[in-house]
């Protein structure tokens, strides 16, 4: 099969689909992959490692979309790439299609199959390709939170571990799942008081076991939330429902509540937000916004500041997935794995997961029945 792996092109993105091992791994099995020159600069990696691991070297992002029978990438396609997109072309990316309905009705249009690593689910319930980015965002938001809550970025002057005498600041987590454990591990590292939302008690207790008692645990709902608002420096939004749209858990009459200068990161603004607030993405270069005198960041890329850790963590999971996908094509490979089958969000102008299809108000159709059809 031909891979294709293009230079992603949204804004401050640095990270690449493919790390030249990884590359190297997909031509020892007998594949054709086109690596896009520079892909991998932001990531530190040079064309000429991708050349020496077996790599074919595309000019420019539109000769690799046209070549190639499978795209791996990072992002979401952006419009610019629209045109690029053939009709039975395999593409293999995070979509969070339930904040761009824009780009499932081209995935429609153009009859593709678009798996997306978010929605690719094990029996236990974990999501193995969003996880190392889950981990890097959550270890991320509080070294961007305790940064943020310096006076000279706009908050309130606090040390987020505070010192001998002065307390240190009261950081709020919404979502116990891996974003969430990775930012209880840093900030209770960094000094900080912690308090956890969730709505699964049993993961409370598990939380509250892991971390020896040293945060704080409620059961998450909006008196639970209004309450804990009151005293945060930092929130962190951590929320998610596979393929679905983030719940809207903050109000704005909740954040106008906040202290003056206090911090929100949503991590879930890539799947639409959970804080009312939060209207609008922001990138690494512009990252931050003020309302209601608290500092908000909606960077729907985090993982993307560190794209060498990200792009090496993102390969070693999303591999054993293309090999699979090159080796027994689509439609042998889904039928093989199930987890894999759960990625799959629009094939062949249907939607075809059944979260992504309510978030977007398209029609489900089993997968099943797609690839019967």
């Amino acid at each position: 099969m031909i891979i294709g792996v293009p230079r992603e092109i949204k804004a401050d993105e640095l990270r690449v689909a493919a790390t030249p091992a990884g590359v190297e791994m997909l031509a020892r099995e007998g594949h054709t992959v086109l690596v896009q020159k520079q892909a991998g600069e932001g990531a530190g990696f040079a064309d000429e490692e991708y050349r020496a691991a077996g790599a074919v070297m595309a000019d420019d992002g539109q000769a690799v979309w046209q070549g190639a029978e499978l795209i791996v990438k990072v992002k979401e396609p952006l419009p610019q790439e629209y045109d690029f997109i053939s009709a039975g072309q395999i593409i293999f990316t995070y979509l969070h299609l339930a904040a761009v309905s824009e780009l499932a009705q081209v995935l429609a249009e153009k009859k593709v199959a678009a798996l997306a690593y978010e929605t690719i689910q094990l029996p236990d319930g974990s999501l193995p390709l969003l996880e190392p980015m889950s981990e890097i965002a959550g270890r991320m938001a509080i070294q961007i939170g305790a940064r943020l809550l310096e006076k000279t970025y706009g908050g309130r002057g606090v040390l987020i571990g505070g010192v001998p005498g002065v307390p240190p600041a009261d950081v709020v987590i919404l979502g116990g799942g891996v974003v969430g454990v990775n930012a209880v591990r840093v900030a209770l590292g960094m000094g900080a008081q912690v308090t956890v939302l969730d709505i699964n008690a049993q993961r409370l207790r598990a939380l509250y076991d892991l971390f020896d008692g040293r945060i704080l645990t409620y059961i998450c709902n909006s008196y639970n939330i209004q309450k804990a608002l009151l005293y945060a420096d930092l929130l962190i939004g951590a929320v998610l429902i596979p393929g679905a749209k983030a719940p809207r858990l903050v109000t704005e009459e909740m954040v106008k509540t906040m202290k003056p200068g206090a911090c929100i990161i949503d991590v879930s603004v890539d799947q639409g937000g959970s804080v009312e607030t939060i209207d609008r993405v922001t990138t690494h270069s512009n990252p931050t916004y003020v309302r209601h005198g608290v500092v908000h960041y909606a960077v729907a890329n985090m993982p993307g500041a560190v794209p060498r850790t990200a792009a090496f963590a993102l390969t070693n999971v999303t591999l054993p997935y293309v090999l699979k996908l090159a080796n027994k094509g689509f439609r042998k490979a889904l039928l093989a794995d199930p987890c894999l089958a759960g990625g799959a969000n629009v094939v062949n102008g249907y939607c075809t997961h059944a979260a992504v299809a309510e978030a977007l108000e398209m029609d489900f159709v089993p997968l099943q029945e797609v690839l019967g059809s």
